[in-house]
């Protein structure tokens, strides 16, 4: 008998195929399934073969047969890496916290993201233990907290992952700062519980921060609101103010980049109130000359 048909179904497709006299063999050009086969069972798409007699006679062979089944086991690779995104720290960011918390997430909606592949490189330091990894969908959301604390300064953070096929992500990075130390700050005046009859004061200072530069300063007298000040390039700054009679206090805050603060409290009396004299007497008066006598002078403020 002859061959009337053979057929190949794969992914719910049949194709029949065509007899090649110079092979002797029944060929089809198939376009493969346009998604990975990794997360099929087996990580394969199953294909059967259907043959045909001119009598009626079939023959059927399949992924599970146990001659012929790892022919027809069809592995299809995706060819797009998975997207890394990072969400803290962001990039320029200035952190207070020398053990910051680190997250990012990996996508791969194909063949899915390769857990063992997803890492971390802190300042050239390879990080693929102690990684969170929490899987919805094709994603996976990370999470990493340093073990040890990061030292104060400048930070970068390199992310790295690949899908189940193989394919590496475009490399994400950042780069961050740490300041755990806030900013020196020096009044030079006013002093400390000072008193004075002029309304009119100025407040002088200095201030820096290693880490974070520049510091921003503001200055608050009583119950107003916080005035900002502008600091020169060398962290000094001038404000003048108006004292009001009787205790006045004036509030002196820097803050630098990570949000850590210094603040210096002055407490300043005006007082504009002339003494008041209200009796003066002298004893003995008349007094004899030479002799000795006493000036008693009542003073109020």
């Amino acid at each position: 008998m002859a061959i009337n048909q053979v057929k190949a179904t794969i992914n719910g497709t049949t194709y029949i195929l065509s007899y090649n006299s110079s092979t002797g063999k029944y060929e089809s050009t198939v376009t493969a399934p346009g998604n990975s086969s990794y997360p099929l069972s087996g990580h394969y798409y199953p294909v059967s073969v259907e043959v045909t007699d001119t009598a009626g006679n079939k023959t059927t062979k399949d992924a599970t047969d146990s001659t012929l089944g790892t022919s027809l086991r069809l592995t299809v690779k995706e060819k797009t890496p998975p997207v890394i995104t990072f969400t803290a720290p962001t990039e320029g960011a200035m952190v207070s916290n020398n053990k910051p918390a680190i997250s990012w997430t990996v996508t791969d909606d194909d063949s899915g993201v390769d857990p063992d592949s997803i890492k971390l490189t802190i300042d050239g330091t390879v990080i693929t233990s102690g990684i969170t990894k929490n899987l919805s969908g094709g994603t996976y959301t990370c999470s990493y907290t340093p073990t040890t604390a990061l030292s104060d300064g400048t930070h970068t953070i390199k992310f790295d992952a690949s899908d189940n096929d193989g394919n590496a992500a475009t490399q994400k990075q950042v780069t961050f700062k740490i300041d755990t130390v806030p900013p020196v700050l020096n009044v030079s005046a006013p002093v400390n519980n000072l008193v004075t009859n002029q309304s009119s004061l100025t407040v002088n200072g200095s201030t820096n921060d290693a880490t974070t530069s520049p510091v921003t300063v503001t200055v608050k007298l009583n119950s107003g609101s916080a005035q900002a000040v502008t600091v020169d390039g060398s962290g000094n700054f001038t404000k003048t103010l108006t004292l009001v009679n009787g205790v006045n206090t004036i509030v002196i805050t820097a803050t630098d980049g990570a949000g850590k603060t210094t603040t210096i409290t002055r407490t300043v009396t005006l007082d504009t109130v002339a003494p008041t004299i209200s009796a003066i007497t002298l004893t003995p008066n008349p007094v004899d000359a030479g002799a000795t006598y006493i000036i008693s002078v009542t003073v109020t403020d």
